[in-house]
């Protein structure tokens, strides 16, 4: 006897005892929420990596390998991410083309935007996870989350995120665990309608703001202008953010065990402040609560950039911009190796944590694009990206060979290859010139 499969709403709880808990995305939930989340994820690491010449001992800590194909050897740097050889591909030769004109420290901003910067035109573009947020936002209570070990924004060309707004205006970051754990599953101060009071004062107090800056904005030089207009942008986005949190008043955050979360991690304590990164934006996923996040694990500002002790407080040694810069003589490939292997072990235990939670025909990761990558080859040098995609198989993403590129071809066909692969309709993405058929 055939019976209609039972299907509950998206935004289902349990009711008990004074309170509601939000139902994890279940399998009888799929035929009103229609196809399967696509989620994007971008994790970019700074200065490069070791490329050293095939006859060279040191170049077993190379972070490409020497052949491409399907049958490619992991080097030691990737070989922690050999257990997903199947749901990885690894990419030598790309790059933004603007990018191979501009200063070594300064391509971290455009990684996800492929926008220009030079002299004093320094105005930045959208970048990628912001175009896929913008498509499937109205689904999740967060639009996209935003991480890296800096937090804030930066500065122009030393950028501590990744993500950039539609007017390219740089998304501020968050770096703290306990701030990101509350954002996404911390109870909220007061009960409803002093919730909703605030939320009405927030508003009215934004509507102030920008009713009068228009009659300021009059009065002002172009100069200034375009500073206020850049002010009056971080002002849109928090109320973009008001208008989200009254849409989800009434939707109780979801629930998850926080035993093991090393919520308390900071910078003094690298390894349990990226595990635990990778851990909420797996919970993030994994609950729905967003379905793009970016995770910026240094940025490019030198010696004053918070990862750069990291290589030491793990025993490796120098300060990571040193690591870098001497990866080319000696034994400096083996000190700046270890540190990509320790990297590569962290992004292998999220991929796995990705890969061993069921949904739907498959897990999280086959529902999941994974960009990994630099905008540097070696220190300085912006050509030859390492890029590592992982996941995605259930959005038609095709893994397990080393691809080595033309050098013409620009970085954002990849770019472009994602944007469509999560459902993001576009002819084109910055300087893109077709899909990357080599992933699909």
């Amino acid at each position: 006897m055939n019976r209609k499969s039972w299907r509950l709403p998206r935004r289902t709880f349990l009711q008990g005892a004074g309170a509601a808990l939000a139902l994890p995305l279940l399998d009888c939930m799929g035929s009103e929420t229609g196809p399967r989340p696509r989620r994007f994820l971008a994790v970019y690491f700074p200065y490069g990596v070791v490329v050293r010449k095939p006859n060279d001992e040191q170049s077993r800590w190379n972070w490409l390998p020497q052949q491409p194909g399907r049958a490619y050897k992991f080097t030691k740097t990737l070989s922690p991410l050999a257990p997903h050889r199947e749901q990885l591909s690894l990419l030598g030769g790309l790059s933004h083309p603007h990018g191979r004109r501009m200063g070594g420290h300064d391509t971290a901003d455009i990684f996800l935007t492929a926008a220009e910067l030079k002299g004093d035109q320094l105005q930045n573009s959208v970048s990628l996870d912001q175009l896929i947020a913008a498509r499937h936002s109205d689904a999740t209570r967060q639009a996209s989350l935003v991480l890296s070990t800096d937090g804030g924004v930066g500065e122009p060309t030393r950028a501590s995120t990744l993500s950039f707004s539609r007017t390219g205006q740089p998304v501020p970051a968050e770096n703290r665990p306990q701030l990101v754990f509350d954002r996404l599953f911390g109870a909220e101060e007061g009960n409803r309608d002093s919730q909703q009071r605030r939320l009405n004062q927030s508003g009215s107090m934004l509507d102030t703001v920008l009713e009068h800056s228009r009659s300021v904005r009059r009065s002002l030089g172009e100069a200034d202008r375009q500073k206020l207009d850049e002010y009056l942008a971080a002002v849109r986005q928090i109320e973009l953010r008001v208008e989200r949190a009254q849409r989800w008043l009434d939707i109780p955050k979801p629930e998850i065990d926080s035993q093991g979360l090393h919520l308390s991690a900071d910078d003094s304590t690298p390894q349990e402040l990226i595990q635990t990164m990778y851990d909420l934006i797996y919970w993030a996923f994994r609950t729905d609560s967003t379905r793009v996040a970016t995770y910026q694990l240094g940025n490019m500002n030198g010696a004053t950039s918070i990862a750069g002790k990291f290589p030491q407080l793990l025993g490796m040694g120098k300060q990571l911009h040193a690591l870098a810069h001497g990866a080319g003589k000696g034994k400096g490939g083996e000190e700046l190796g270890r540190w990509q292997q320790f990297l590569s072990t962290q992004l292998a235990y999220l991929l796995q944590r990705l890969q061993d939670t069921p949904e739907g025909d498959g897990n999280l990761l086959d529902h999941t694009i994974v960009l990994y990558g630099s905008s540097n080859s070696t220190t300085h040098r912006n050509e030859n990206y390492p890029l590592l995609v992982a996941g995605g198989s259930r959005l038609g993403m095709r893994h397990g060979q080393f691809h080595q590129l033309d050098a013409t071809t620009p970085f954002s066909n990849l770019l472009l290859t994602i944007l469509r692969r999560l459902d993001v309709p576009a002819e084109r993405f910055a300087d893109s010139t077709g899909d990357l058929a080599e992933l699909l």
